[in-house]
């Protein structure tokens, strides 16, 4: 069966434009796979290479090497070679993410927000914010906050919005970088739940997860990202120090 993510020999190097276009490794030669139905955890320290894996695969960063293979219905598509257009495509019916931070349209309302995610392609308006409404339910988002802009709401609650949003879609690949940072017991409870539907209805997931029982509950597996770490001096140029 062909996985739904598969990362091949990626490597990712930062270049420092101030110190005399030096560069300096971030991870190298990554190579593992992610199939329908399972949710592959990345581990490791911080600093380590974590969310730069993430963000590469989808197309945030751009990958210095290697191939990075999604499955769009029957044809792959290798983000390290994709025009903008074929991104923003896949981010649109295929790949879902959820960052560490809620980026939305000023003055657009939580529901709203929380809605045109769920829509999808062939989705009815109706349908959409239903189901927008029932993730900001099992998120404990209170009612009265639906209609205002989650601008103005604490951390713990953006952060249960951009849950909301990123869950509500359709998708079948999945990333999560570090979801239940912002939430307490009973909320981070509730994600590990909504995680596990998703894996049983096949969706692929790649996760980042500090929270150990978090992290436990949730993964398949887990890859340490720290055997990517490039070794000193290995095909980049030497960082001198000033």
């Amino acid at each position: 069966m062909t996985p739904v993510l598969e990362l091949q020999d990626v490597s990712k190097n930062f270049t420092l434009h101030l110190r005399d276009q030096a560069e300096i490794g971030v991870v190298r030669d990554v190579s593992f796979k992610v199939d329908a139905g399972e949710c592959v955890v990345l581990g490791g320290p911080s600093g380590i290479g974590k969310s730069s894996i993430l963000k590469m695969t989808t197309g945030n960063y751009h990958a210095s090497g290697g191939r990075i293979l999604v499955r769009d219905g029957d044809v792959e598509v290798d983000v390290t070679q994709a025009s903008p257009r074929e991104i923003l495509s896949l981010r649109a019916r295929v790949i879902g993410y959820v960052s560490q931070f809620l980026r939305v349209i000023p003055r657009v309302s939580t529901l709203d927000v929380v809605a045109e995610a769920a829509r999808g392609e062939n989705g009815g308006e109706e349908q959409a914010r239903e189901k927008a409404r029932e993730m900001l339910s099992l998120l404990r988002l209170p009612e009265k906050l639906w209609n205002l802009p989650p601008a103005t709401f604490s951390g713990g609650e953006q952060q249960r919005v951009n849950i909301a949003r990123g869950l509500a879609a359709s998708r079948s690949l999945l990333l999560l970088d570090e979801p239940t940072a912002s939430l307490d017991a009973l909320n981070r409870q509730t994600v590990v739940e909504l995680i596990e539907q998703k894996k049983r209805e096949g969706v692929a997931i790649l996760g980042i997860f500090h929270d150990e029982d978090v992290r436990d509950a949730v993964a398949s597996r887990v890859i340490d990202v720290s055997r990517f770490a490039p070794q000193p001096g290995a095909s980049q140029k030497e960082l001198t120090h000033a």
